[in-house]
């Protein structure tokens, strides 16, 4: 999203063109608003001066005036986007970690039950998993500790 609302605009009219000379249903258009492994100290040294969360939620309300579907954000701010986008606009949540599971480089992160009632449409969850010991009964778990 930080490259602006020129080029979300041409990639959801290019998405929605491709598909159309394909016979297609377009498929999301989604735009990355801020790193969850960024916070902000790190945007302060990158010149950002606004706070992430609010840096997030600017930037996905611009994604929405841009006719995107959704954006990929930390569910640290998934409140304030379903305040200023609505609960139809789709998130995509990485910065997912069971708990009890090492953060890493993430510095908004939440659980995957604690995403998904703050309102995440889709949780990324990749090392919590892949860097496993088993990585599929990681999964399980994780599915298990989700509300039915």
């Amino acid at each position: 999203a930080s490259g602006g609302a020129a080029m979300m605009k041409a990639a959801a009219a290019a998405a929605r063109d491709a598909a159309s000379s394909l016979g297609l249903e377009p498929p999301l258009v989604i735009a990355v608003t801020v790193l969850t492994s960024l916070d902000d100290d790190d945007l302060a040294a990158v010149g950002q001066q606004t706070p992430a969360s609010s840096q997030v939620v600017t930037l996905a309300k611009l994604a929405q005036a841009c006719g995107l579907d959704g954006v990929v954000c930390s569910a640290k701010e998934l409140g304030e986007i379903r305040k200023a986008c609505g609960p139809e606009f789709v998130t995509v949540v990485p910065g997912i970690r069971p708990a009890g599971s090492a953060v890493g480089d993430q510095k908004r992160v939440m659980t995957p039950p604690d995403a998904i009632a703050a309102g995440a449409t889709s949780l990324v969850i990749g090392r919590p998993i892949t860097q496993a010991e088993d990585p599929a009964k990681a999964a399980r778990d994780i599915m298990a500790s989700l509300p039915k």
